[in-house]
């Protein structure tokens, strides 16, 4: 390894050179990456705050990657300067996911579409970190994706091809202010939802938990309180209390279940239920693999609905929001093989 140069990941270090925290540069990274795929006659379909290219009059397979990172500490020494040391690549992003999208642009540099019948789309999204705004947009606008889509997400190579779902509440309690001298005077919104959350909580110990699914690492429908916030003094009954829950769920019938037991216990308990976030689980059939494995992470492989096969494939070691964010020389060079090999075959 004593030959790397810094000079094979040119492209990785332009991917990082921009600083798209919050979407901050994303016009330059999407001109650069959009300047970089051009001369190799690939077509802009659209542009906004997400591009859109392609090649082929067929496109058999998609990849997919979001150009946003998430903001750094100050001890990250080189956020926005790729920087190569004992064989690992660092830089803020390099992990999540600029890594992904620079072993992409750098697999199609190397294919010969002219000699495949099938083409390929790029799509290259903004605003994943936070509130999947991108991948929204392209749903929303009805793109079409193609039978088989590649999301660069960190996986350290191994490739994964499914997701649990996500359910994610903010639920409100009202209640009636009063001095905490004379309590019953008021109503406690506090102990309102402490109530609804010790109800909810044992229909969920016996009616979700129990329920596996072997291809998740953790098998089981989760659930967590995440906040909890009521009260404006202590020697006052509450009249207001916000909690928020999540669940990561396994299949549908839990998700099912658990949204028509929130909104029993809401009634009981008057509260107003808001539902942040409702995304299916889902486990695609792809045959190209001898062992099914699971993301233990939401991704904008979830929000996308219309291919049968996703395949979540990306960089490691996974360091994704960690300082010093960094990937080694060989997972990206394997990275750029495996997509090589999938280019190849799905467009043969």
């Amino acid at each position: 390894m004593n030959n790397v140069s810094i000079e094979e990941f040119h492209v990785l270090k332009n991917l990082v050179g921009c600083n798209t925290i919050k979407d901050c540069e994303n016009k330059k990274i999407l001109d650069y990456i959009e300047s970089y795929l051009k001369p190799k006659g690939f077509i802009t379909e659209s542009k906004t705050n997400n591009l859109v290219m392609s090649i082929g009059k067929y496109p058999k397979i998609g990849f997919l990657g979001h150009t946003d990172t998430v903001e750094y500490i100050d001890e990250f020494k080189t956020p926005f300067n790729l920087t190569l040391k004992d064989n690992y690549l660092y830089g803020l992003g390099a992990c999540d996911m600029k890594g992904g999208i620079a072993a992409m642009l750098d697999a199609v540099a190397k294919i010969d579409f002219s000699k495949l019948k099938g083409g390929m789309k790029l799509y290259f999204t903004y605003d994943e970190e936070i509130g999947f705004g991108g991948i929204n947009e392209l749903v929303d606008n009805n793109n079409q994706f193609p039978e088989v889509m590649i999301f660069g997400e960190p996986t350290n190579n191994e490739p994964l091809v499914g997701s649990k779902g996500l359910m994610e509440y903010e639920i409100t309690f009202k209640g009636l202010k009063a001095h905490s001298s004379d309590p019953d005077k008021g109503i406690s919104a506090n102990l309102n939802a402490v109530k609804f959350l010790y109800e909810l909580e044992g229909f969920y110990n016996s009616e979700i938990k129990p329920d596996s699914e072997k291809h998740y690492l953790i098998p089981y429908t989760t659930m967590n309180v995440g906040l909890i916030n009521g009260g404006s003094a202590k020697n006052s009954v509450p009249a207001s209390c916000k909690v928020s829950i999540d669940f990561r769920v396994i299949n549908k019938e839990h998700m099912d279940k658990i949204e028509k037991k929130v909104d029993q216990l809401a009634k009981i308990y008057k509260a107003s239920v808001s539902m942040i976030e409702c995304i299916k689980p889902f486990i695609d059939n792809v045959n190209f693999y001898d062992e099914i494995k699971t993301a233990n992470f939401m991704t904008e492989a979830s929000l996308v609905k219309d291919c049968s096969k996703r395949i979540i494939l990306g960089t490691g070691p996974m360091t994704a929001h960690e300082v010093n964010e960094h990937i080694s020389v060989d997972s990206y060079r394997k990275l750029v093989k495996q997509y090589e090999e999938l280019i190849y075959k799905i467009c043969k």
